[in-house]
């Protein structure tokens, strides 16, 4: 059985730093960022096999006997010829549109997809609200959203003040989550995005951030300082308090955790509502903020049912945007 072989990547400007080369048929050879899918699964950038240095110009770093080498549907195991990180599996599969490769360990595998599954139950929440599902506002400028398909919600874009997806009670926004992948979240960290976007969030009567990741993968980051993020993170949530930041491990458990907190704060907005109703002069939480507009497909699809003529695509006029909000407002 021929060898495993690992390379240094001789292109200085790839993120890629190595070239895993597997004796699967006349060869696979990918472009990677490390020599073992230790902590988290390994993005794989397939590469052509001239791009292996040459002679002297190959720089292994290391180099191991193989036990077996098989592809089994859109799977390729790989079994090395030592006792510890010695199974792994290299996987196709797609991504955002597109076919994707992945190195992944036993240990890696288990992390990326834990072993439990997300309730399809109505929220509790929503006893006694008179609805059987809610409308969430998702954010018109959110790209890849939650579609909350397997549970009692349907959608809706329109653009929020704040935060990605939301639920609104009335003229108020009564909640908002700002959604977060662990990449996005570093960086904003990094540029001070996030200390602003929880400043708007801590004016909505309920908010909070949720990160599709494990707080563990902060401290894994090679190109920030975890310590220095870490550090943030806890004087963020220090100065605001009440927009707590969840780390949902991963994007489905991320979209479940999104769907029940504003279930649970249409429910708590919805009382509110009606202390308010009760007993006149009483403190409400609902006040002081703004409903999300309406997206620019409701107002053209608004225009065109007033027999307004505007265009399939693009920015509406403002006179637009003006007639359609004193039309909602007085009818």
């Amino acid at each position: 059985m021929a060898d495993l072989v690992i390379a240094r990547n001789p292109d200085p400007g790839s993120s890629l730093g190595f070239l895993v080369w597997i004796p699967l048929g006349d060869g696979l050879l990918f472009r990677t960022s490390d020599t073992w899918p230790r902590t988290k699964a390994l993005y794989c950038h397939p590469a052509d096999l001239e791009e292996w240095p040459a002679g002297d110009a190959v720089e292994i770093v290391e180099r191991v006997a193989l036990r077996s080498c098989a592809r089994r549907g859109a799977a390729i195991d790989v079994v090395l010829d030592r006792a510890r990180e010695n199974r792994s599996q290299i996987v196709y599969t797609r991504g955002r549109g597109r076919d994707m490769v992945f190195w992944q360990s036993p240990r890696t595998r288990k992390q990326a997809r834990p072993q439990v599954r997300t309730p399809t139950a109505r929220p509790a929440a929503l006893d006694g609200t008179g609805t059987d599902e809610i409308e969430i506002v998702v954010d018109a400028h959110e790209r890849y959203p939650y579609r909350f398909a397997s549970q009692q919600a349907r959608t809706v874009r329109r653009a929020l003040p704040a935060g990605d997806y939301g639920v609104v009670l009335g003229e108020s926004l009564a909640a908002s989550v700002e959604r977060k992948s662990l990449p996005d979240l570093i960086s904003s960290v990094a540029n001070g995005r996030l200390r602003f976007a929880l400043g708007e969030l801590s004016a909505l009567p309920r908010a909070a951030v949720v990160v599709e990741d494990r707080w563990s993968q902060v401290f894994a980051q090679r190109h920030v300082r975890p310590a220095q993020v870490a550090d943030s993170l806890a004087e963020l949530q220090v100065r605001w308090p009440d927009v707590p930041i969840v780390f949902a491990e991963t994007r489905p458990l991320a979209e479940e955790w999104t769907f029940r907190y504003l279930a649970a704060a249409l429910a708590w907005a919805h009382d509110e509502h009606a202390i308010g109703a009760r007993l006149p002069g009483a403190t409400t939480e609902l006040v002081a903020t703004t409903a999300p507009e309406a997206s620019t497909a409701e107002v053209r699809a608004w225009a065109r049912a007033a027999g307004i003529d505007v265009p399939d695509r693009g920015r509406l006029r403002p006179e637009i945007w003006a007639r359609f909000r004193e039309a909602t407002q007085t009818g």
